[in-house]
């Protein structure tokens, strides 16, 4: 009787001990990474794309390798693009042990990134804020994409380029520029300072800028102040809903401005809002529009309809690229780092991402370069132009090779 309870124990207890050790081992080969994402805020006309677009581009990883073999699991969180609760939010997805997060939006991820960087944790965002690209002040912030700075310095200097030499007033005066934008949106406000620099470089005349609601439907206060300075350009850095809206007004009040939009407002969602008004409207785009003919879109296009086939085609926007674009650095970065055996915050960091020299995603993005001392994704941004239809290109404007010095010695963390 003894024996056989003492084989019943046996038995037992290597049960025990092999079901501990094969959870071990699916543990050992699951990597936690977090999101924080804004599907009900004031960002979501942007921010519901994106998160499926990440959710896809999660699945599209996992399916084919993931990471030498080692699956990530991705839990994400929507913050409603409230600071507070994505400081909450941040605090559990540290508790679960995420080796990295993909953040969202500029408020959020700039109020977060001293803790960030004191726990280590890559945090891979949707903010492309000038702000993050310093790593001497916030080593642990990445993207995949030109930031609003350079974004705003390409949009400017590609109307100037293309489209100034056309206007009847040219060589007869200076063009007239103005800002429009939500002032208390960190997003919004993010670039204004680089803007105008570029602004005033090319010889523009600035004029007062216009406080615009990331919420605005009616923005036709702000047009007719607009009207009393007869600019020639404008740049808007807000969301499409609002961008969209202020075009619309702009246009049926006669303002006769062109338009230049930061790349949150400009997407496959503007022309159906703003209608005829859209037409010559010129934004930057970070990576290419949903669908179209580059690198790698095909599996973002089979991955949408795979994962969520219940969304129509039609609906899906560039930010489902974008989201992607994230994730395919943080899936490279977590691939080299774990090959190096080490897939701490700091070597994430150091022999994955710091190890990028123009390392190519596809998706009409530039080649992504990082350094221990600039984590400027790339020196430029592709400007494109709805006419006629559709999305034309205008002009991919390279900073750094047209202003060297100033890439190097201004430019960095503004």
């Amino acid at each position: 009787m003894e024996k056989h309870n003492l084989k019943v124990i046996l038995v037992l207890f290597l049960a025990v001990v092999f079901v501990a050790s094969f959870s071990a081992l699916a543990v050992a080969k699951t990597i936690r990474v977090g999101g924080l994402n804004d599907t009900t805020g004031a960002t979501s006309d942007v921010g519901k794309d994106y998160a499926l677009g990440m959710e896809e581009a999660f699945k599209y990883i996992n399916a084919h390798g993931g990471v030498n073999g080692k699956k990530i699991k991705y839990t994400w969180f929507d913050y409603g693009y409230r600071i507070p609760e994505a400081i909450t939010k941040y605090k559990l997805l540290k508790r679960l042990g995420v080796v990295a997060i993909m953040g969202w939006g500029t408020g959020d991820t700039e109020a977060l990134s001293p803790t960030v960087n004191k726990d280590k944790i890559p945090y891979v965002s949707a903010s492309y804020s000038a702000h993050l690209t310093d790593p001497k002040k916030t080593r642990y912030n990445l993207f995949f994409a030109s930031d609003y700075s350079t974004n705003a310095r390409a949009c400017i200097t590609a109307w100037f380029d293309k489209v100034w030499p056309k206007h009847p007033d040219y060589g007869k005066r200076k063009p007239r520029f103005a800002c429009v934008y939500m002032f208390a949106s960190p997003y919004c406000s993010a670039p204004i300072k680089a803007i105008k620099d570029q602004a005033k470089m090319l010889g523009f005349e600035i004029g007062p800028d216009q406080d615009v609601s990331l919420f605005a439907l009616d923005t036709k206060s702000q047009i007719m102040a607009l009207k009393k300075f007869k600019p020639d350009l404008c740049w808007h850095g807000n969301t499409t809903m609002s961008v969209s809206a202020t075009v619309r007004d702009a246009y049926s009040l006669g303002l006769g401005a062109d338009w230049i939009i930061n790349n949150w407002g400009y997407d496959e969602n503007l022309p159906r809002l703003a209608g005829e008004a859209a037409e010559g409207v010129m934004g930057a785009t970070p990576c290419a529009f949903y669908g179209q003919p580059y690198k790698n879109m095909d599996n973002v296009v089979e991955s949408a309809k795979k994962y969520h086939p219940g969304v129509p085609q039609s609906k899906r926007l560039i930010r489902t690229v974008q989201a992607w674009g994230d994730a395919l650095i943080l899936w490279e970065a977590l691939k080299r780092a774990d090959k190096a055996g080490d897939l701490s915050g700091d070597g994430i960091m150091t022999k994955g991402f710091e190890t990028f020299r123009n390392f190519d995603i596809g998706l009409g993005a530039s080649p992504i370069t990082f350094t221990s001392t600039d984590h400027r994704p790339t020196t430029g941004c592709l400007v494109q132009v709805w006419k006629n239809g559709k999305f034309q290109e205008v002009e991919r404007v390279d900073l750094k090779a047209r202003w060297p010095e100033k890439w190097e010695k201004e430019w960095l963390g503004w």
